[in-house]
């Protein structure tokens, strides 16, 4: 019984099992983020963390907030990408369980004699040797695992990125619009007051008074619509920052940053997308991790699922001892594991199809965001370069001859009107473009640098599982 006893604690010993602390997990995460977006994250596990956190976004709120700095608040303080931070501790636990093996179990008997004085003592302790047969394959599946959940983390840092950038140019766009929606109403307003004067001195009708009173109201509304638009734009911004309280009268630059002279290298990008965006990274694991569980449930179907050996000792009621060896097994006869491997078959087709599948969305989507962010970019330099100089040329010309009494007020408030829709105009062009390169960084898996996407190889600290010949088909 000693010698079963001390050989169990030599197995406890020997299995090698794996730390609790997510720590090591996490920072592999951090330095994936850092590569490809140059922000840093951080998890609040507890107090000692969450203090340095809170601190830093007091620090970062102090100043104007740039998209950057946004960008470096949300990773810190947002709730959601915190609650998906524990999704490390939770598989670094797994693993750290799959590398423990069973505790021995301890059985004991105590029954006594009818007719005879004394008692009959049965002792027993087993250990499951099938158990301690699977614990390195098992512990490696959730090695596996645990790799797969580290790159679908990092993942949805980058999502939040790119939501955040989003988020914030879509408000500095609508801020900006909101102040040339003022100036159309302040002309239409200047009209309407016109037309009033001209109704009073008998020049025009009724119906063209209307119509001047009606584009004024309209105006009116079309700002106040705007204005609440900004404010929910605010809103969005202050949940992605992970902000309430006194925390949301923070501030933003006033307009939109001007569009970089150059546009990144467009040749290879897709190629680069399918390389080292996260989620496909994950998603390779994925069907790794199911090929090995497939192949552990085939190698071992049919091993008895329990292997119990240990020790019995039994003393009866005359105090005869009796001690030797105990084996029970489970046999595998009629469920032999075919039920099984078929859904574990149907699993790896499955995560299989799934990464062929999301290869090729992510292709789409690199194409898709490229031409927008293109188009967009297109657009608003023609608004910039020809549109915008025409409506000042045609409103300086129309103010010389209305000075000359060539023109008359009405065609004054017209060129001004048209100016301020060209000026709106620009800035959702601006605006757009903006909004698809921070997709198109989402979609190639990192930032955008000047001279191009910021590239990562593999973060996690270990190599990409090569088992599955989908991966390598869609690099």
């Amino acid at each position: 019984m000693r010698r079963l006893t001390s050989l169990s604690v030599s197995l406890g010993l020997l299995s090698g099992c794996a730390t609790v602390n997510p720590g090591p997990a996490f920072i592999d995460v951090q330095k994936g983020v850092a590569a490809r977006t140059g922000q840093r994250t951080e998890w609040a596990r507890d107090a000692a963390h969450q203090t340095p956190i809170g601190q830093a976004v007091k620090q970062l709120l102090q100043d104007e907030l740039t998209v950057d700095r946004a960008v470096g608040m949300a990773l810190l303080n947002n709730p959601s990408l915190q609650a998906t931070f524990e999704e490390i501790g939770l598989s670094q636990a797994d693993l750290a369980q799959a590398s423990r093996i069973e505790n021995p179990t301890f059985t004991g008997f105590v029954r006594y004699a009818e007719h005879l004085s004394g008692a009959n003592y049965e002792l027993s302790l087993v250990q499951n040797v099938f158990d301690i047969l699977v614990q390195p394959i098992r512990k490696n599946v959730a090695a596996t695992a645990l790799e797969q959940t580290k790159l679908r983390v990092a993942s949805e840092v980058l999502s939040l990125a790119a939501e955040v950038k989003e988020a914030f140019v879509t408000l500095q766009a609508r801020q900006q619009l909101v102040t040339r929606l003022r100036l159309v109403m302040d002309v239409t307003e200047t009209a309407a007051t016109f037309a009033r004067r001209q109704r009073e001195a008998g020049t025009i009708d009724d119906l063209a008074l209307e119509n001047q009173l009606a584009l004024h109201r309209q105006s009116k509304v079309d700002v106040a619509l705007a204005e609440a638009e900004v404010r929910s734009d605010r809103e969005r911004l202050n949940r992605l920052l992970g902000l309430w309280g006194a925390d949301t009268t923070w501030r933003i630059a006033s307009r939109l940053p001007d569009l970089p002279e150059q546009e990144i290298p467009m040749k290879g990008l897709e190629s680069l997308a399918v390389a080292q965006r996260q989620d496909l990274q994950a998603a390779r694991w994925g069907v790794d991790l199911v090929g090995r569980a497939l192949a552990l449930k085939r190698n071992t179907r049919f091993f008895p699922v329990g292997i119990n050996v240990g020790i019995n000792t039994e003393k009866d009621v005359v105090g005869e001892r009796v001690t030797g060896p105990e084996l029970s097994l489970q046999l595998p006869i009629f469920d032999t594991g075919a039920a099984s491997i078929a859904r574990l078959e149907a699993e790896h087709r499955r995560a299989q199809r799934q990464l062929e599948a999301l290869a090729v969305n992510a292709r789409s989507e690199v194409r898709e965001t490229r031409d927008s962010m293109l188009a967009a970019r297109d657009r608003a330099t023609y608004y910039g370069q020809v549109l915008l100089p025409q409506r000042v040329r045609i409103l300086d010309l129309t103010i010389r001859q209305y000075n000359a009494m060539f023109k008359g007020a009405y065609d004054l408030l017209l060129a001004k009107q048209a100016h301020v829709e060209a000026e709106r105009a620009h800035v959702e062009a601006q605006r757009d473009y903006w909004i698809a390169r921070a997709r198109l960084e989402r979609a190639l898996g990192g930032a955008l640098a000047a001279d191009g996407p910021r590239g990562a190889k593999n973060e996690t600290g270990a190599a990409a599982p090569v088992s599955s010949p989908v991966a390598e088909k869609e690099q």
